[in-house]
C-alpha cells in the first residue's frame, strides 16, 4: 500500500439506526474501501466536496488512511522539536548508551538552526546543554528539570519550525553548516560532521515513515561531505622499546600505578580496547606457566554516564564492539603479558566478580584515573620533545601500536583483524602504520642494498 491516484467517491447515503438518522460517505482508494459517518447529510456532502476537490486537482491519496496526502501531511505537521524527541524515543530502546549520546548530540546540534527567530534565543552553550542533557535524553524526561532548563526548552518548543519547512534546501544547508563548527567556533572533526549528518538524514527518513515529509529532502542539498581522517597518525605509535619504558614507568606511579601496569600491558600486548580491559575477568584468562597464553573476551564496559544507561550506572553493559552480543574473541597473548597478568593476580587478586582491575573501593576503573597515571608515566619515560609530540598521547595509542606491530611483523592481516576485533578493510585502512623509528630502519636497509650493488 502507498500513494495512489485511483480514487472513487460515491454519493452520500442516509441511514437509520435505532431511530437515529446519519449520513455515510463512502470512497475507495486503490483497492481499499473507506467510509465516514456524519450526523447530517449536509456535513457529509461538505466532506465529499473536499475530497472531490483533491481528486480534480490530481492530488495523490494515501491508501491506508484514505486521506489525501497533502491533508495527511498537514495533520502530521508537528514542530521539529517534537519530531526530534519522537525520533529519540524511537531509537532509544535498541541503542547502546554511547549511541544515545551521539544521537542526542546530533539533534542538539541541528535544533539551533531550525528556529523561526533568534530574538530571545538562549546562549549557545546553555542551549546545547539543555537540549543534550534533558530534551534529548529520554532517561531524564520523567525528572523535574531545573527552572533555567525548563525556560530554555519552552522557548525552543515555541520557536522551532514545522517539519514542512524542512523541504527548503537553504534551511537544511544551515543545519549542515552548523555541524561543521564546534561551540567555540573552531572547525569540527570530519568524522563528527559525517556522523551528525548521517543521524540527521536518518531522522528525516523517520519523518517520511511518519508521513511528516513526502520524501527525504537532504540528498537534494549539494553539499560536500568532509572526508574523514581514518588513518592513525604514525607519530602517536610507540615502538616496543618505548612501550616497555612507558609500561614500566606506570608501575612507578604509586600503588595505583602498580595496579594498572598489567592494564596497560593488555592494551599493548593484546590490542585490547580500554573498555574491554576494564571488564577483563580471571575466567577470561588462560595463563600457562610457560609459553603463550590467551584472553577470551566476551564483553566490555565503556563509561558513558549514569543518565544514559538503562541500569543507572556510569558504565554501559555491552558485548564486543561490532559483534553479536554473546560473541567471544580469542586473543593469543605473548609470554611477557602472561607473566604480567600472573604477577598481577598474585599481588592484587580480583574483585568479587572476578575482574582483574578495580578501584580502591572495588569499582570499575575510571578513564580519569588511568588517564592521570598514564600522563605521569609519559612525563617520566619520554624526552621533552617526545612529550610535546603526539607519541602515545592517549592510552588508546597502545592499541594502535600493538596492531601496527603485528602488521609490520608480518602477521597475516586476516589474523590481525580477528585479534583486534576489526574487519580486514578497516584494519588496513586505519592501523597499517609504521612504528616510530621504522622509517630510519627502512632507510638503513636501502642504503645497505645500494652499497651491495655499488
Amino acid at each position: 500500500m502507498g500513494h495512489v491516484f485511483n480514487v472513487r467517491i460515491w454519493s452520500v447515503r442516509q441511514r437509520k439506526d435505532r431511530g437515529q438518522t446519519s449520513a455515510e460517505l463512502r470512497w475507495k482508494v486503490g483497492d481499499t474501501p473507506h467510509s465516514q459517518t456524519f450526523r447530517t447529510k449536509t456535513l457529509a456532502d461538505g466532506r465529499r466536496a473536499e475530497l472531490m476537490t483533491f481528486v480534480r486537482n490530481g492530488e495523490p491519496f494515501d491508501e491506508v488512511s484514505g486521506l489525501p496526502v497533502a491533508e495527511l501531511r498537514r495533520r502530521n505537521d508537528v514542530s521539529w522539536y517534537q519530531h526530534a524527541r519522537d525520533y529519540i524515543e524511537m531509537k532509544w530502546p535498541a541503542a547502546p548508551a554511547k549511541t544515545r549520546t551521539t544521537l542526542a548530540e546530533a539533534m542538539a546540534s541541528a535544533t539551533p538552526a531550525l528556529v523561526t527567530t533568534r530574538r530571545g534565543m538562549p546562549g549557545p552553550r546553555e542551549l546545547r546543554r539543555a537540549l543534550y542533557s534533558y530534551a534529548f535524553n529520554m532517561n531524564r524526561w520523567s525528572e523535574e528539570a531545573p527552572e533555567e532548563v525548563r525556560r530554555i526548552l519552552a522557548w525552543v518548543e515555541a520557536h522551532t519550525v514545522n517539519m514542512s519547512a524542512l523541504d527548503d534546501p537553504l534551511l537544511l544547508r544551515k543545519v549542515l553548516t552548523g555541524f561543521t563548527l564546534r561551540l567555540d567556533g573552531q572547525p569540527a572533526a570530519a568524522s563528527v560532521v559525517r556522523r551528525k549528518r548521517a543521524i540527521f538524514h536518518n531522522s528525516l527518513g523517520f519523518a517520511v515513515e511518519a508521513r511528516r515529509l513526502a520524501v527525504n529532502p537532504l540528498p537534494r542539498v549539494q553539499w560536500a561531505i568532509p572526508a574523514p581522517v581514518e588513518q592513525i597518525d604514525p607519530g602517536c605509535v610507540v615502538n616496543p622499546r618505548q612501550a616497555r619504558l612507558l609500561i614500566d614507568a606506570v608501575a612507578e606511579q604509586g600503588d595505583r600505578g602498580k595496579h594498572l601496569r598489567a592494564f596497560f600491558g593488555c592494551l599493548y600486548h593484546a590490542g585490547l580496547r580500554p573498555s574491554e580491559a576494564v571488564w577483563l575477568r580471571q575466567n577470561n584468562c588462560d595463563l600457562p606457566l610457560t609459553g603463550w597464553g590467551a584472553l577470551h573476551l566476551d564483553g566490555s564496559r565503556p563509561r558513558v554516564g549514569s543518565s544514559w544507561t538503562d541500569s543507572g550506572t556510569a558504565h554501559d553493559v555491552r558485548g564486543l564492539k561490532w559483534r553479536p552480543r554473546k560473541d567471544v574473541r580469542h586473543v593469543p597473548i605473548p609470554p611477557p603479558l602472561v607473566s604480567m597478568l600472573r604477577q598481577h593476580l598474585e599481588i592484587h587478586g580480583t574483585a568479587p566478580d572476578g575482574r582483574l582491575f578495580q578501584t580502591a573501593r572495588g569499582g570499575l576503573v575510571q578513564e580519569s584515573g588511568y588517564g592521570e597515571v598514564w600522563a605521569r608515566a609519559r612525563r617520566h619515560a619520554l624526552t621533552s620533545e617526545q612529550q610535546a609530540s603526539p607519541l602515545a598521547a592517549r592510552p588508546y595509542d597502545l592499541r594502535h601500536a600493538c596492531v601496527s606491530l603485528w602488521l609490520n611483523s608480518g602477521v597475516d592481516p586476516v589474523e590481525a583483524a580477528r585479534r583486534a576485533g576489526h574487519t580486514v578493510a578497516v584494519l588496513l585502512k586505519v592501523y597499517a602504520k609504521c612504528l616510530d623509528g621504522a622509517t630510519a630502519m627502512a632507510n638503513a636497509r636501502i642504503e645497505e642494498a645500494m652499497k651491495h650493488w655499488g
